[in-house]
């Protein structure tokens, strides 16, 4: 049987072995995943309002917003 100091040794290791694991997938995760800058690619001005796609589901409207009212108010 194990007496109480070596189950106690051994709930530290496993405790600092969890511990290792976290902090090296973390610094890991941070450093490979981590922000890489802007983005080499330039497309311009994108679009991105969805009532003035031609393919919308909704009639276009007279000014750029997607809300009907007075000048898109």
């Amino acid at each position: 049987m194990r007496t109480s100091d070596e189950s106690v040794f051994a709930t530290w290791i496993f405790i600092f072995i969890l511990t290792s694991i976290f902090a090296v997938t973390s610094y890991l995760a941070y450093t490979v995943v981590g922000d890489a800058g802007q983005p080499t690619w330039r497309y311009g001005v994108v679009r991105d309002v969805p009532g003035e796609s031609p393919y919308a589901v909704y009639p276009q409207v007279p000014y750029p917003q997607h809300v009907k009212g007075a000048k898109g108010e």
